[in-house]
């Protein structure tokens, strides 16, 4: 896979979309980041690919979406490293539980741990979850451990949640995303 550059004056960014309700959001992230002149690159997880599709984010980055370690096509150059390159900035939202778990202990089991952990460019990190999964000792200790290796954080927000209860766990919005991004540039 041949990764083209960003426009003129454009960002790079690689933004990574795992498996929660709040998936829904990162299409409108890709729009925005868009709209502010960055070129898009999404990576999905297998478990983000059961609440939005990858056409989805194919149509609005016009960038074929990356799905899976195991493209043969992809990965004959091996796609993920020059992928993990190309980005000047990556950003996970949502940023489920499972995935902060699996960053923090530098686990690379999929195509999106596997670009997190070989990139060297800024980490944002938007975590979504119920506000339980939230506040547990180990997801605030996962978080911890990132926040110390220098990954950057926006969000959660407190607010209702797709189950119908109420709390910190809420992805932050689109633009609240793409200003943090902004403030990492």
């Amino acid at each position: 896979m041949q990764v083209q550059d960003a426009p003129e004056g454009g960002r790079r960014v690689l933004l990574c979309v795992c498996g929660g309700i709040a998936a829904y959001k990162a299409a409108e992230l890709v729009r925005r980041l868009r709209d502010a002149g960055a070129e898009v690159q999404v990576a999905m997880t297998e478990s983000a690919q059961r609440f939005v599709g990858a056409q989805t984010f194919q149509a609005l980055s016009h960038r074929p979406v990356r799905t899976s370690l195991w493209d043969a096509q992809a990965e004959a150059a091996m796609g993920h490293l020059e992928l993990a390159g190309w980005a000047q900035q990556v950003v996970v939202a949502p940023a489920t539980a499972n995935t902060l778990a699996k960053l923090a202990h530098g686990l690379a089991d999929d195509l999106v741990s596997t670009l997190c952990l070989a990139t060297e460019a800024p980490l944002l990190l938007a975590p979504a979850m119920n506000y339980r999964m939230w506040r547990h000792p180990a997801t605030q200790a996962n978080v911890a451990l990132l926040l110390a290796r220098g990954a950057h954080l926006v969000g959660p927000n407190d607010g209702p949640l797709a189950e119908g209860e109420s709390g910190p766990g809420r992805m932050a919005e689109p633009a609240e995303i793409v200003a943090a991004l902004g403030a990492l540039a």
